[in-house]
Formats: structure tokens, C-alpha cells, sequence
């Protein structure tokens, strides 16, 4: 029963550190490479959660032939389209896939709609009026219930039903960590590509970088854009993972201000940095939960608030004596680092005349 228990936690733990590898990724490409104070990231996460609450049911009890209203009779619609899944396999991943696709649409089309703020504002503005963006998505899910039930929230159909109880948990992970793995590559390839260098210029010195011919406007539209459909990837993934949504559980600590605790304590502007970052977070956060009640006759107050309390404390003792975070920024070259001088003569010589 202890392994059984510890096998759980693990495949939990995984499981959420991608969801988050996923969105801290994306807010690392606002945050640390173009410096977008983005506090309104909750808006595309939930964004995407909601995709995933709202379409994908509709479209297998439409395509199984289940009548009646998907929000009152959820339960049981949902419950009927998990045991269609069992037979369509294929129909069921192909709408996996496809309820991501329109996730990353609808979240790029709100990265658009939030990006306008961006050209115009700048510093502790744009940061205000990002947060004020992101609490309208939990007011939407909250008062709209045709979206996703309102208060009460709604179930999501499972593509992996067909497979025993005991190893859907394990094969959601796996395919998390997959796609988290593909996310942090095309992060990695995009930040050491000309864009990621051009960000960092618009970053640092917005005046010299457009001085150079560069649009900063442009590129600071495109890259909420990018993180944007990214972050509602990973809302998307949430949803499908937990196996429902409900508007009140995205809110600003969450998808916000947890995952800049985390590219901070990784370090800005290093997507190696985010991996670690998130890994100690979500492994501390996960700990604390799992051995709150233990702490119950240790501590002077309710030990709710104890992860809270302690996750507070490192941030601060990140800010005071680490800002830079674990992983410091480093420049990455246009060409390879050559072996020695030498070698790098011959590497110049052939770019220039071969």
C-alpha cells in the first residue's frame, strides 16, 4: 500500500510539473526574454481550460448520438461518452488533438486582444492592467453556466478510457511530459534563434533596438501571442487531466503569481532555469500538502495556510539574496563556441569565402 501510494504521488507530482514546465515556458517568453510584466497569464490559462470544458463533450455526444442539455445532464453525458470512447479510440485522440489546436487559437486570439495594452503601456501599468484582464476570465466562468456550469462546474470526457483504471494516470503523465519536452524545445530553438536575441535588445534597450531598424511594437505583439496559445495548451491539459473545470479554481495565486515564484526562483530568461525552478516548487508545494496534517500540533495556526506561508518565505529569501534566481542568464552566440582559436579561424574563413 506504501508503494502503491508513493508510486501515486510521483506520477501527480509529474504530471503537474509538466502542466506547469508548459505555462512557466510561456511566461518566461514574455517575462524574461521580452520583459512583459504579464500578471494577467491566469486569463489564457483558464482560457484554454475552458476550450477544453466546453467543446470536446459537445462535439463526442453529438457524434455519439447522447441527447440532452451537456450542462444539467453532465454527469451522465459525459459518463455515457467515456464508454463510446472505449470503441473509437482514434476518434477520441483525433478531438484530443484537435480541442488543443483550438485551445492554442483561442488563447493566440486573446494574446492579441491583451497585446494592445503592451504597445501603449509600460512597467507597473502594463502589469495593473494585465491583472485586471486575467480576473475577467474566472468572472466569465463564474456568471456564463452554459460556458462551463457556472459555479458548479463541469466534467470533461477522458480520450484514455479505455484503458484499466490503474494505468490512466500513468499514460496522461507520460503523454504530458511529451509534450512539455516538445514545448521546452521549440521554447529553446526560439530563443537562440535571431527572434531570441532581437527580444532580449527590446528588453534591454527598446530605444537603440528600434534605432536599429527593429519594430519592438511587432515583436511585443507576437510574442504574447505565442505565449499566449501556449499557456492555453497547458490550461487545456489541466482540464483534461483533473477531469473537469470549474471557473473558481483559476484564479491569480494559481496561474499567475505561482508561476513567476517560479521562473524567479529558476532564474529570468533561462528556460533550464524554468525546469528547476518549477521542479523545487511543485515537489515543495506537493510535500506540504501530502504532510500538512502532520504539522497540525506544530505549528500556531491553521496549516491551510502553511504552503501559503512557506512558499511566501522563499520568495523573499529568493529576492533578497538570490534575484538573479539558481540559473543565471547567459548570452547564447550566433555561431557554436569553436574547440579552440584555431578551429574558429577556419569556421570564420569558411562563412566568409567558401
Amino acid at each position: 500500500m506504501v508503494l502503491e501510494t508513493e508510486t501515486v504521488f510521483v506520477v501527480d507530482l509529474l504530471a503537474i510539473f509538466a502542466i506547469y514546465v508548459i505555462v512557466n515556458l510561456s511566461l518566461n517568453m514574455e517575462f524574461g526574454f521580452a520583459g512583459v510584466p504579464n500578471f494577467g497569464k491566469v486569463l489564457a490559462v483558464g482560457a484554454g481550460a475552458f476550450v477544453a470544458a466546453s467543446i470536446p463533450g459537445r462535439i463526442f455526444a453529438s457524434m455519439a448520438g447522447i441527447e440532452g442539455d451537456y450542462i444539467v445532464d453532465n454527469l451522465l453525458i459525459v459518463h455515457q461518452v467515456d464508454l463510446w470512447l472505449v470503441d473509437n479510440v482514434g476518434i477520441g485522440f483525433a478531438i484530443f488533438f484537435l480541442t488543443l489546436g483550438i485551445a492554442a487559437a483561442v488563447g493566440g486570439g486573446i494574446g492579441l486582444l491583451t497585446s494592445y495594452p503592451a504597445i501603449r503601456l509600460r512597467g507597473d501599468y502594463l502589469a495593473i492592467t494585465l491583472l485586471a484582464f486575467g480576473e475577467s476570465i474566472r468572472i466569465i466562468g463564474n456568471n456564463y453556466t452554459p460556458l462551463v456550469g457556472g459555479t458548479l462546474g463541469v466534467q470533461v470526457p477522458d480520450p484514455l478510457s479505455f484503458l484499466p483504471d490503474e494505468m490512466r494516470f500513468p499514460a496522461a503523465t507520460i503523454g504530458l511530459v511529451a509534450i512539455a519536452a516538445a514545448v521546452y524545445v521549440f521554447s529553446e530553438k526560439m530563443m537562440r534563434s535571431p527572434l531570441g536575441r532581437m527580444l532580449r535588445a527590446v528588453r534591454d534597450n527598446e530605444m537603440a533596438a528600434e534605432a536599429l531598424g527593429k519594430d519592438s511594437t511587432r515583436i511585443r505583439i507576437k510574442v504574447i501571442i505565442v505565449s499566449a496559445a501556449l499557456a492555453a495548451i497547458g490550461g487545456a491539459l489541466y482540464s483534461f487531466y483533473v477531469g473537469g473545470t470549474i471557473a473558481f479554481a483559476y484564479d491569480r495565486a494559481s496561474w499567475t503569481f505561482w508561476p513567476f515564484l517560479m521562473i524567479l526562483i529558476g532564474g529570468l530568461a533561462n528556460n533550464k532555469g524554468v525546469l528547476i525552478g518549477t521542479l523545487i516548487f511543485v515537489t515543495l508545494r506537493k510535500l506540504i500538502i501530502f504532510f500538512k496534517d502532520s504539522f497540525e500540533g506544530f505549528v500556531p495556526f491553521d496549516v491551510v495556510w502553511l504552503d501559503f506561508l512557506l512558499l511566501g518565505i522563499i520568495l523573499l529569501v529568493i529576492l533578497l539574496y538570490r534575484p538573479q534566481g539558481l540559473c543565471v542568464e547567459k548570452p547564447t552566440p550566433t555561431l557554436a563556441r569553436p574547440k579552440s582559436s584555431e578551429h574558429g579561424v577556419k569556421r570564420v574563413f569558411n562563412l566568409l569565402f567558401r
